[in-house]
C-alpha cells in the first residue's frame, strides 16, 4: 500500500490523501438515486470514492449509477429499501461481498409524507413517515455498525431538515412555522434526537446532522420533495453533506449545519 500523503478536504481539515482513494473510502447513500442522495454520490465519486448507491427502485438505481459510472465514478448500485428488514439485510450482505469496511454512511432516504393539518392525522399517517425517516436510519445504521465500526476514522451524516429544529419551527419569521402539518417536521425532530444520542453512545464514529438549504435566509434546496420549489441548487444542498462526510479523525461528533454554519436544536 502506498503511503499516505496529507492533503485538505473542503471542511479545512487535514485528511489523508488515501481517504480520496477508490481503495481507502467507500460510502453507502440511501435513496441515492436522485436529488441530493444522487449529487452526493456524483461529487464523492468525483473524489475517487467508491459509491455503494442505494435505491429502492432498482431500475431507476441502474439507471443512475450506470449515469456516475459513464462519468468515472466507482459505483455499486445496492437495492435498498431502508423501510424493510430483509431489504437491509440483503443489502449488507451485498456490500460486503465488495468491501470488509464502510467508510462513510448517508442515511438521505426520506419522504414528506402528505403534509395532513394536524387535526386530521391520523398515527397509520405518522407511522408511514416515521417509516422512512426515523425508523428507516435506525435499521440501516444498526445493520451497517459492523462494517462502520471495521473502519478507521467511520462517520454517519443523517440529512434532516430545518423543520426539525425547534428554534427554527417556533420562529414566526421562518416559512415552516405556518407549515401546519405533523409527521414530516416531527420524524426529523425524532431523527435529531436519535442522531445525537448515536454520537454520544459510540464517540468512535462521527454522527452528525445536515440540512441542505440556508436556515438564516429562508431558503431550501430544490427537489423532488419540494416540486422543485427550492431556491438553491441541489449541488448547493449537498455542501454540507459533503463536508461532513469528508471530516477527519479530528473532525466533529453531534452537531447540526446547514452549508452556511450551525443550526440551532
Amino acid at each position: 500500500m502506498r503511503p499516505l500523503t496529507p492533503c485538505h478536504s473542503p471542511s479545512g481539515h487535514l485528511v489523508s490523501e488515501g481517504m480520496t482513494n477508490s481503495e481507502q473510502t467507500s460510502v453507502l447513500i440511501t435513496g441515492g438515486n436522485k436529488g441530493l442522495g444522487f449529487e452526493a454520490a456524483r461529487r464523492l465519486g468525483e473524489q475517487g470514492w467508491t459509491i455503494f448507491l442505494g435505491s429502492r427502485d432498482e431500475g431507476r438505481g441502474r439507471a443512475a449509477a450506470d449515469k456516475l459510472t459513464a462519468g468515472g465514478a466507482n459505483v455499486v448500485m445496492v437495492p435498498l429499501d431502508v423501510t424493510s428488514d430483509q431489504s437491509v439485510t440483503d443489502a449488507v450482505r451485498l456490500v460486503r461481498e465488495h468491501t470488509d469496511r464502510l467508510d462513510v454512511l448517508i442515511n438521505n432516504a426520506g419522504t414528506p409524507g402528505r403534509a395532513v393539518p394536524p387535526a386530521e392525522a391520523t398515527a397509520d399517517e405518522i407511522h408511514s413517515v416515521y417509516d422512512t425517516n426515523v425508523y428507516g436510519p435506525i435499521r440501516v445504521t444498526h445493520a451497517f455498525l459492523p462494517l462502520l465500526r471495521a473502519a478507521d476514522n467511520p462517520r454517519v451524516v443523517m440529512v434532516s431538515s430545518a423543520g426539525g429544529s425547534f428554534a427554527v419551527v417556533t420562529d414566526p419569521e421562518q416559512p415552516v412555522s405556518k407549515m401546519h402539518e405533523l409527521a414530516y417536521t416531527s420524524s426529523k425532530a425524532a431523527l435529531n434526537m436519535i442522531t445525537v444520542r448515536y454520537a454520544q453512545a459510540l464517540p468512535e464514529i462521527k454522527f452528525n446532522l445536515v440540512t441542505p438549504g440556508e436556515v438564516a435566509n429562508h431558503k431550501f434546496a430544490a427537489t423532488d420533495m419540494n416540486h422543485h420549489t427550492g431556491q438553491l441548487t441541489v449541488t448547493e444542498g449537498t455542501d454540507p453533506i459533503v463536508k461532513l462526510a469528508m471530516i477527519d479523525a479530528d473532525g466533529p461528533t453531534g452537531i447540526f449545519i446547514d452549508r452556511l454554519g450551525p443550526v440551532a436544536w
